[in-house]
């Protein structure tokens, strides 16, 4: 049985360290599904990435450093967008955002959701094309609706009662007709960590579709006329391995499109079905491929609506994690190193969790390296940990390192494009790292380093 992050988790064990862990044959050896596609090892042993060394980076930009191999990146919306090709491939904004990234996700001919008005505000500062913009949220307010409604956004995605009133409203006051998508809770559980896992009945997204408030938000949006109803969106958790989620998810979801095609005539021409795909954060994880997902995917829509004596709606999927995540690792610098005996070494590193909440918040795992050489010390069972006056501050719960780490040493943590630069903090007053995206021999940074002069500016004391 496969292992998801949030699966089988790994508890306090001490130095044995996970039991599908394994000490590895060579400490300093890259596994490449966990990595940026032109990461490697320099004949002297250090990390390149992009044709640029690390020792070059931080000396340039210093740590920690998020670093993003663009090629990578566009890479992967290159592969997502052929594989969809008859799809609409919406980059899940959340993961990461920023305006050099909007204008990639642009070139590479995909569209792009958004769930807030910050995320909006640098869509549009990017000049991405609006009505190639979904817009997400459970609760977005007057304000926010208002500019999408100004901007053009192609499709809102309304999730509340409350919303398609307030909605409506504005569409009336400016004279517009929003194409505009249901967020349905189809009552699927991801087999996914219980916070990320969100079309189960008992949470605050979407309407429910076993308690028909879906088919209820649909004739409402049909006998008021105002909105332009295109179809139903469905979204089921995320790092998801395992498609028959999206399967039974389907099923319900075009069962529901028939029911309104039989009650009120119409066929609605776009169905949805969200992301959550998953990606590789240890040796335990196997994502599918782009190629792979959209087979699975295409043929269940056409099976469900074949059954349903549906036409194939404009399928539309959302990939964040799986476009973004695998193209990042963290580069830091190590600290201290502290061995408590016959427990654990502690390798304590320059950031932690103001940069990678996610080990703190989703029990989340990773890997990590030594990026600065290579070594010949045998590998040691070592815990990973921020400068956090946390205990929890944990960046790698467990990893072989080289048993000669030691302060001045780089560690990489590969993986960390998705929710580590978006979810990142100023806890402890720290100052959150740069992006700096790297190609073809060359870098340029995208999102600078915050500095104290950025948090006093805020403290108006």
């Amino acid at each position: 049985m496969r292992a998801h992050e949030a699966g089988a988790l790994h508890g306090d064990l001490g130095n044995r360290g996970p039991a599908w862990l394994r000490t590895p044959k060579d400490v300093n050896a890259l596994v490449p599904q966990l990595w940026p596609r032109t990461v490697s090892r320099t004949e002297a042993g250090d990390l390149a990435i992009g044709g640029v060394g690390v020792a070059d980076l931080v000396a340039e930009y210093g740590t920690p450093a998020y670093l993003l191999d663009e090629e990578d990146l566009r890479a992967r919306c290159r592969e997502f967008a052929a594989a969809f090709a008859d799809a609409d491939v919406y980059y899940a904004g959340k993961s990461f955002l920023c305006k050099a990234v909007v204008r990639i996700i642009e070139e590479e001919g995909l569209f792009l959701d958004v769930c807030s008005g910050g995320e909006l505000a640098v869509a549009l500062a990017a000049g991405f094309p609006p009505e190639r913009l979904g817009f997400h949220g459970n609760n977005k307010s007057e304000s926010e609706l208002r500019r999408a409604l100004d901007a053009g956004v192609g499709r809102i995605i309304v999730d509340s009662f409350h919303e398609i009133a307030r909605l409506s409203a504005l569409a009336t006051e400016l004279g517009k007709r929003p194409g505009v998508l249901i967020r349905v809770t189809v009552g699927v559980e991801a087999h996914t960590h219980e916070f990320i896992a969100t079309a189960h009945e008992d949470q605050k997204f979407g309407f429910s579709l076993a308690g028909g408030a879906a088919f209820e938000a649909a004739a409402r949006i049909l006998d008021e006329g105002v909105l332009d109803l295109r179809g139903l969106h469905s979204h089921i958790g995320s790092q998801i391995f395992d498609t028959s989620g999206f399967e039974v998810a389907a099923r319900r979801i075009v069962e529901l499109q028939a029911q309104i095609r039989d009650a009120r005539g119409v066929e609605l021409p776009e169905l949805d079905l969200g992301g959550g795909f998953g990606i590789a954060y240890t040796t335990q994880d196997d994502p599918s491929t782009a190629g792979d997902l959209a087979k699975r995917i295409n043929k269940i829509v056409e099976s469900e609506c074949d059954m349903a004596s549906l036409s194939v709606p404009r399928l539309s999927i959302e990939p964040g994690r799986a476009i973004v995540g695998p193209a990042v690792f963290t580069l830091y610098e190590v600290g201290t190193v502290k061995d408590v005996d016959g427990i654990r070494t502690y390798v304590s590193v320059d950031g932690g969790m103001s940069d990678n909440i996610r080990t703190a918040l989703y029990d989340a795992s990773y890997s990590a390296t030594l990026a600065n050489r290579a070594s010949t010390a045998e590998p040691m069972l070592a815990r990973v940990v921020g400068k956090h006056c946390e205990s929890g501050d944990i960046v790698v719960k467990d990893e072989f390192l080289p048993a000669d780490v030691q302060p001045g040493d780089l560690v990489a943590v590969p993986g960390t494009g998705a929710y580590c630069r978006s979810m990142a903090s100023n806890y402890n007053h720290v100052p959150r790292p740069p992006v700096v995206a790297v190609r073809d021999g060359a870098s340029r940074v995208i999102v600078r380093r915050e500095t104290e002069d950025d948090l006093l500016a805020l403290d108006v004391g």
